[in-house]
């Protein structure tokens, strides 16, 4: 019996189905989950305007923002605007294609305001922390604060951020550690927000955790939609394909919908993920070794160069 471990793109599917139709095909299990997580963080940036009203921040005080989140925020009321002209064509009945032609805005674009992907006031990027955040969360626990140490720690580790990417993030935890009032208007990026409610509870600060309990008090939608994401990376961990179905139907009446209907179109390739021993690990590994190669040459390596940086990396 023929096996193809594959990505999850629907090309992918299509093209094994074609050459050989009668292959099982296997999902990639850690695309599933990645796509997972990210299907949470896209319900919390849907959600930020009832998280926003849950921890009271409905207005946001211009004198309490730094310089970098005032420029956000002012960035975030021009999106504002643009999103209340979109949203308007759209309950008067107009299409996509044609909002697209009378705001000149991009149809990705049209259709994140249509999905409510837009109304985040903070938005942040994956920094060279990320990878190293549980580690860090951990050792601020244990009492050590010391920016300079942090990140001469992080440097053994195989780190090679700047200090000041270090102590700033210091900085800020030392900050969120004094509760208080303007502290909880402050409301966090969609990304953080995510990441602070899928983390254990004891690696949070007090306002942290003040923030989170406000938040699944008032969008319990959200701790379903997280309940939910939890229960699929069980699944794929345990094996249990009897649970894939009802998952399904679960996932489908909550705000992570769009993941379960991706899922349900491809379940048996999904279905095989979870119980078989078949992966794509180690190819998706090598693709990953290999951009990592080119973006060390900042995009600009030829074929010949990059055939033998790898070679050599191997």
């Amino acid at each position: 019996m023929a096996i193809i471990a594959r990505d999850r793109g629907g090309a992918y599917a299509r093209a094994a189905a074609k050459a050989l139709p009668n292959a099982v095909q296997v999902a990639d299990r850690w695309h599933l989950m990645e796509n997972a997580s990210h299907a949470f963080l896209d319900a919390v940036r849907r959600s930020m305007r009832q998280i926003r009203c849950a921890i009271g921040a409905m207005s946001i005080k211009p004198e309490l923002l730094t310089a970098a989140e005032r420029l956000q925020y002012e960035g975030y009321l021009h999106r504002e605007e643009t999103n209340a002209a979109i949203l308007a064509l759209f309950r008067d009945g107009v299409g996509i294609k044609e909002i697209v032609r009378r705001t000149g805005h991009s149809r990705g674009t049209v259709r994140r305001v249509l999905r409510g992907e837009r109304s985040d006031v903070f938005r942040t990027r994956e920094t060279s922390l990320e990878t190293y955040l549980p580690w860090l969360d951990q050792q601020w626990a244990a009492g050590r604060h010391n920016g300079a140490a942090l990140w001469r720690a992080l440097q053994a580790q195989g780190f090679r951020g700047s200090l000041r990417v270090v102590t700033e993030w210091a900085t800020r935890r030392r900050r969120a550690d004094k509760v208080d009032a303007d502290t909880l208007q402050r409301v966090p990026s969609a990304r953080t927000i995510a990441r602070l409610m899928t983390i254990e509870r004891n690696d949070l600060t007090k306002a942290e955790t003040l923030t989170v309990a406000a938040i699944e008090t008032g969008v319990p939608s959200l701790v379903e939609a997280r309940q939910i994401i939890d229960g699929f990376h069980l699944m794929i961990r345990r094996k249990a394909g009897a649970d894939l179905d009802p998952w399904i139907i679960r996932a489908r009446a909550s705000l992570v919908a769009s993941f379960a209907n991706g899922v349900a179109r491809d379940i048996a390739a999904v279905r095989a993920a979870v119980v078989s021993r078949w992966s794509n690990g180690q190819t998706e590994g090598q693709i990953t070794k290999l951009k990592l190669v080119k973006r060390q040459m900042y995009g600009r390596g030829k074929l010949d160069l990059l055939e033998a940086r790898l070679i050599g990396a191997t």
